[in-house]
């Protein structure tokens, strides 16, 4: 601390200054940190948001690949000595598979509905910053 006793006032006085600048550049670094900090959160939040509804909506909508269920069933006339007939039956799809649809659906609405309002107070935030400045 030789520097800080000297009877040089300009040198106390560069010494003043530059140490007002390092802690000016400190606080600046901090609020970088927190912006920062914020925008990686929104964005954890917006991307989590999105692959829990497409794996919520792999998971109830089955495979990529669907297959269609028939059944196949013989029909057989009473009289007549010629090989039975096949017809092929498609079933409608389950009564769980239309309501996991139908979950899927909605908790797909409402998280992209959250990420939509985190979004606007992110854009938000950042417009008020750059008016107050």
């Amino acid at each position: 601390m030789e520097l800080l006793e000297t009877d040089d006032p300009v040198k106390s006085q560069l010494l003043k200054k530059s140490a007002h600048h390092r802690e000016e550049l400190e606080q600046d670094v901090k609020l970088i940190t927190e912006r920062t900090q914020k925008v990686l959160t929104n964005a954890l939040i917006i991307g989590g948001a999105l692959a829990i509804t497409y794996f919520m909506v792999r998971q109830f909508s089955g495979s990529g690949k669907k297959k269609s269920r028939t059944r196949k069933i013989k029909v057989v006339n009473a009289g007549t000595d010629t090989e039975p007939e096949t017809e092929s039956v498609e079933s409608a799809p389950g009564i769980v598979s239309q309501i996991g649809t139908a979950i899927a659906g909605q908790a797909s609405v409402f998280l992209l509905s959250l990420a939509k309002e985190k979004l606007g107070e992110y854009l938000q935030s950042r417009s008020e910053k750059k008016e107050s400045k």
